[in-house]
């Protein structure tokens, strides 16, 4: 590993754990100038390819789905690890089917099926965008559909 301070390329490892459940943080020391740095392994995956509604294709980010979760949870009370394990279910899941391709449809639903069980403000956030809320009464037609699954 590369010594991000002064490019040489050995260092020993301090101390290694567990950060989730495909993910490896470990803390080095470099043997040329005894700077730390912070590494992060991860398993390698098959890439997936996500098909668009246009049908285009491009290959999966949970870094862009973790930016979207973001944005409907601002101001609202929930945790970055709550977010984080949004994105890490959805990933486990998709690589859970063996699968090269899936629909952004498919991984959307994904999200709101898991944040709706979060916090419903920002499931309605989340959804008036996914779903391309075109006026306020396909706003409110969700949040009566929320209202009667509270109800059941």
């Amino acid at each position: 590993m590369q010594c991000p301070y002064c490019k040489y390329k050995e260092s020993k490892v301090i101390d290694s754990r567990h950060t989730d459940s495909k993910s490896i943080r470990r803390r080095r020391e470099c043997e040329s100038c005894k700077k730390r740095f912070t590494t992060y392994e991860k398993i390698e995956t098959t890439p997936v390819m996500v098909i668009k509604k246009d049908n285009s294709r491009e290959y999966f980010d949970g870094q862009k789905i973790q930016n979207g979760i973001l944005k409907s949870c601002e101001k609202r009370p929930v945790s970055l690890d709550q977010i984080e394990g949004i994105v890490s279910y959805i990933e486990n899941e998709i690589n859970k089917c063996y699968i090269s391709e899936i629909e952004a449809q498919k991984i959307g639903e994904m999200v709101m099926d898991r944040l709706k069980d979060v916090d419903e403000v920002a499931y309605v956030r989340f959804a008036s965008v996914y779903r391309q809320f075109k006026d306020i009464n396909t706003f409110v037609t969700e949040l009566k559909n929320i209202l009667m699954e509270k109800g059941d």
